[in-house]
């Protein structure tokens, strides 16, 4: 007798609107942590949430998530499914966008991945960039993740977002760079510090490097990353903003960039500790995919910025 094997069924026949439907309802649950958080970003019901996402395993074959008394959970089908889903509607973004560009229209939408403290900057090149898009196409609508700069590259290579504004620490061959700004950073403490009532006479290079410091948890240029070497390291962030919750403590000294860092320099609370020693500069730059498909909103807004 001939033993025969079950071959499991995968997605057949086209990818229909019903299929976009069910896979714009599977995304907002990954985003959202599970079923009830995505109801107020759907506008639907739980129920209909669970019934979207039965009919949506039916029609792949697959188990996306694990759902109970335990808790929402991605299977690894699931998180390859979730990859695979913004993959598709980043090709569907790309298609209106191109088809657009077609009738010179700026209609679409612009994707950018930007590092965290960049709106304090006194030079507003990205803002201005933003608003004259907007000026000429009043239908073009702006989507800013802000997400740390490894992240930023990754996404803009893999076509998840148009570009990024990121600070350079080391170029890769696949992006294309349009410089910004040089960003200064200087090393603070602040006002609940030991170090903030000395005399800068009497606070020596030694004093400085016993004192707890913060220390980035991302990536650095090697000339920045001489002036870290030197301090003992008590705590890390993985972005500025964590930086300077740490150095509002009381406890830890920290680089902060001189624009985020004015606030509070100017409500007393943050001290620079040798800023004509200790002090470098970071090159910020807008990225682009090399290669990428023609696409009018974002040529527009880079054009805006080489303007700038």
């Amino acid at each position: 007798m001939k033993k025969t094997t079950t071959r499991t069924k995968g997605l057949s026949g086209l990818i229909a609107d019903t299929d976009i439907r069910l896979l714009k309802v599977f995304k907002a649950v990954v985003e959202c942590g599970g079923f009830t958080n995505a109801q107020v970003e759907l506008n639907i019901s739980r129920a209909a949430i669970s019934i979207a996402m039965n009919d949506l395993e039916q029609r792949l074959s697959l188990r996306l998530c694990q759902r109970g008394r335990s808790g929402f959970a991605m299977t690894d089908q699931g998180n390859d499914v979730y990859q695979s889903t913004l993959q598709l509607f980043s090709a569907l973004e790309d298609f209106r966008t191109q088809v657009n560009s077609l009738h010179q229209q700026l209609r679409g939408e612009l994707n950018i991945g930007i590092t965290d403290t960049l709106v304090t900057m006194p030079k507003m090149e990205i803002t201005r960039a933003l608003s004259r898009l907007k000026q000429r196409g009043p239908e073009v609508i702006i989507n800013i993740r802000m997400i740390p700069p490894a992240d930023i590259e990754m996404a803009v290579l893999d076509g998840k977002l148009h570009t990024g504004v990121i600070p350079v620490s080391k170029k890769l061959p696949g992006l294309e760079y349009i410089s910004l700004y040089e960003e200064q950073s200087l090393l603070y403490c602040c006002d609940t510090h030991p170090l903030f009532a000395l005399p800068p006479s009497q606070i020596s290079m030694e004093m400085i490097a016993q004192q707890d410091a913060v220390l980035p948890a991302y990536a650095q240029a090697a000339e920045i990353k001489v002036f870290y070497q030197s301090l003992k390291g008590g705590a890390s962030a993985t972005d500025r903003e964590g930086i300077a919750f740490l150095i509002l403590t009381g406890h830890y000294i920290g680089y902060l960039p001189t624009h985020f860092a004015q606030r509070w320099v100017l409500e007393g609370k943050l001290r620079a500790l040798h800023p004509k020693q200790l002090n470098f500069e970071t090159p910020i730059a807008a990225i682009s995919r090399k290669g990428a498909l023609n696409n009018l909103v974002l040529n527009c807004y880079l054009q805006q910025l080489e303007d700038e």
